[in-house]
């Protein structure tokens, strides 16, 4: 598939960048004239696959975040959310929702289900002690008529 435009963002891991990224996500996005349910759906979605790297990654320490967005042909978005974290055991276990490793802090365990719900594709890779990759899709739907 043609890219026709990329960005790659790379972050600290702290809780004030998930503001960020989703800032940048919809700068990116910009460019497409999404509708405002699209934006949230993609905002929300980029929203918890950073919080997933943050608390759960980098849960006993820090490191680097990397968003990269593509524009594909075809109004498609691609995105892909990486840590260097602590990686995910078992990513099917992971991705069921409920699944917390955080029960003590209230975490209700639905970001995979949250993520999937607003794009069209998730996919989750993961190796112990060496981190997450989260790639995700959305196909825009056409842009709004404009009056000239």
């Amino acid at each position: 598939m043609k890219i026709i435009n990329a960005v790659k963002f790379i972050f600290p891991g702290i809780s004030e960048n998930e503001r960020t990224a989703r800032a940048v996500v919809s700068a990116f996005l910009v460019q497409l004239d999404p509708t405002v349910e699209e934006l949230a759906d993609i905002r929300t979605a980029v929203s918890e696959a950073v919080t997933n790297a943050i608390v759960h990654g980098y849960r006993n320490g820090s490191g680097d975040v990397e968003l990269h967005m593509k524009l594909l042909e075809n109004r498609e978005i691609y995105l892909r959310i990486k840590d260097r974290g602590c990686g995910i055991p078992d990513v099917e276990q992971a991705m069921q929702p409920l699944f917390t490793t955080a029960p003590e802090e209230e975490r209700a365990g639905l970001g995979f289900a949250v993520m999937e719900s607003f794009m069209d594709k998730l996919q989750v890779k993961s190796k112990p002690g060496q981190g997450t990759t989260v790639t995700m899709r959305k196909k825009l739907g056409e842009p709004p008529c404009r009056v000239k």
